[in-house]
């Protein structure tokens, strides 16, 4: 049975590759991600607040092919690599001027026990 990503990906035509590509492109740490970084590790020795009011940067860690191997056969993904795959596959959807996607497009649902 295939998942409901394998099937979008097969729908839309995004070889998995791409998705790997683009997802390395979009985690990679930049110099500014660096510069946060640096800002929020010094605001924490300072003062709790300022530490607070910092934009996020980049995670650094992009999706491997392994792990999109997993999500494609249904196994276990943490919450954040289907995050990372969201965000590589509407940077793909992007490029190609269609419109983004949930990430319940790509998932199931968890069931509860």
């Amino acid at each position: 049975m295939a998942t409901k990503l394998e099937t979008f990906l097969t729908e839309k035509k995004i070889d998995r590759r791409r998705v790997v590509a683009a997802s390395h492109q979009l985690e990679k740490l930049r110099r500014e991600d660096r510069a946060l970084k640096l800002a929020h590790f010094q605001a924490r020795k300072k003062d709790e607040k300022k530490a607070a009011d910092a934009p996020k940067p980049r995670s650094g860690k992009p999706v491997a092919l392994s792990t999109l191997d997993k999500a494609l056969a249904g196994q276990a993904v943490s919450g954040p690599t289907k995050t990372r795959l969201l965000r590589a596959v509407n940077h793909i959807l992007e490029q190609r001027k269609q419109g983004a996607i949930a990430l319940g497009d790509l998932f199931e649902a968890p069931k509860k026990s």
